[in-house]
């Protein structure tokens, strides 16, 4: 199956309304260009923003070229993973507030 570019657009701005534009239209894409098979639209983005992210925003791939096996970079990575995506589903970055 395949999702529909304003189904994905749209899930992703209610799911996640702190997700930058520019990251909106480069996931959306990402999720559209994949035939998705037993799989839920959020499954669909919450698989591609985890890839992406991993991939994309952290040291994962260069930890993998170290020599440090696939599960231990997942482990090491994951906690700046978990703190985008929590940023992502704030409302806006500007209403998050700093730690005083």
């Amino acid at each position: 199956m395949r999702f529909k570019e304003a189904r994905v657009e749209k899930h992703i701005q209610q799911k996640h309304p702190g997700c930058p534009d520019f990251a909106v239209a480069y996931l959306v894409a990402e999720v559209v260009a994949k035939e998705w098979t037993g799989l839920s639209l959020g499954a669909a983005v919450g698989i591609t923003m985890q890839s992406v992210l991993r991939h994309r925003m952290t040291d994962y791939d260069q930890l993998l070229l170290t020599g440090v096996d696939r599960e231990e970079a997942r482990r090491r990575v994951q906690p700046k993973i978990n703190a985008m995506l929590a940023q992502w589903q704030a409302l806006d970055f500007a209403d998050m507030k700093s730690p005083e």
